[in-house]
């Protein structure tokens, strides 16, 4: 990837140094990307983004990194996460290096459940467990490790053997299958709550994504009919308890999430997934959005 030169020197002294961290995928596809950067350097920041891939790069040299859209590391994840602890080592990571690691896997959402967090029911099916299904209702079938809806589809009851067919394919390659009830109402749409610096920013809703059954698709639009968003004293409450569970595993606030969360059958909300690697942050469709996230960076 191309760097980007450097932001202005204020009153003489080297200006901050900030690396986004990308990947070449994102690197063409994030279209906030480079709005970031733009705006950090307007506010005397060296900004660049980096692809995280780039073993040319000398990741000791920024004062931050701050995971951007590294969009293929479900993909590579050994990799990856042993390219977080080598940054992590020299320089200050965002997240830090054991959240991610903890993040990266959706066995998180047993633990968030276990700590009393309302979340979709979720059967955790690893290589060697046998393969038992709910005979009825409709079922998501997706690995824990994954992005973007990769590698997921949903199910009816009547096609029990593709769902198990499906599993049997991610244990193949070595994943933890989940399976979770397919959750009727997310036709009224999936909230996403975005924190910046641990304070809540802005929310957005966006459309059903599994909208047919039995195939898997990773062409599919991961953020489909996006608008902006209004949280429910419920919606924010428990976005609120979910970040609190996680508490204990930083230093302080987080200079980003991304809380996703589904209504349930009686309307009440559940999470769905807890974002804190690379989410989408849909900050250019929320007012001051840009602005809030560069002044996060800016006091990392």
């Amino acid at each position: 990837m191309t760097h980007a030169g450097a932001g202005a020197v204020v009153g003489g002294s080297a200006p901050r140094r900030v690396v986004l961290a990308t990947d070449g995928f994102g690197g063409a596809e994030d279209a906030e990307l480079p709005v970031l950067v733009s705006a950090l350097r307007e506010r005397g920041v060296d900004a660049v983004a980096v692809d995280w891939a780039e073993e040319a790069y000398d990741w000791a040299a920024p004062d931050v990194v701050v995971i951007r859209s590294t969009w293929d590391y479900s993909q590579r994840l050994p990799e990856f996460l042993a390219w977080v602890d080598g940054v992590n080592a020299v320089t200050a990571l965002h997240s830090p290096a054991g959240l991610v690691r903890w993040n990266s896997d959706k066995v998180y959402l047993a633990e968030l459940a276990a700590r009393g967090v309302p979340t979709v029911p979720t059967r955790f099916i690893a290589p060697g467990d046998p393969v038992t299904l709910p005979p009825d209702g409709e079922i998501v079938v997706k690995p824990s490790v994954s992005a973007g809806a990769r590698d997921t589809a949903r199910y009816t009851s009547a096609q029990r053997d593709a769902a198990t067919a499906h599993i049997r394919m991610l244990h193949d390659a070595g994943t933890t299958a989940m399976v979770q009830p397919y959750m009727e109402r997310i036709v009224d749409g999936e909230r996403a709550l975005v924190f910046l610096g641990g304070e809540f920013s802005h929310a957005v809703r966006k459309g059903p994504v599994l909208t047919d059954t039995g195939r898997i698709d990773n062409t599919r639009v991961a953020h489909p009919d996006l608008t902006g968003h209004t949280p429910s004293t419920a919606e924010l409450a428990l976005a609120t308890a979910a970040l609190s569970a996680v508490a204990s595993r930083t230093a302080g606030p987080l200079a980003y999430a991304r809380v996703d969360l589904a209504p349930a059958g009686d309307g009440t909300p559940v999470l769905m997934e807890l974002e804190l690697i690379e989410p989408n942050l849909f900050l250019t469709m929320a007012p001051g959005g840009v602005e809030r996230f560069v002044e996060v960076v800016t006091g990392l």
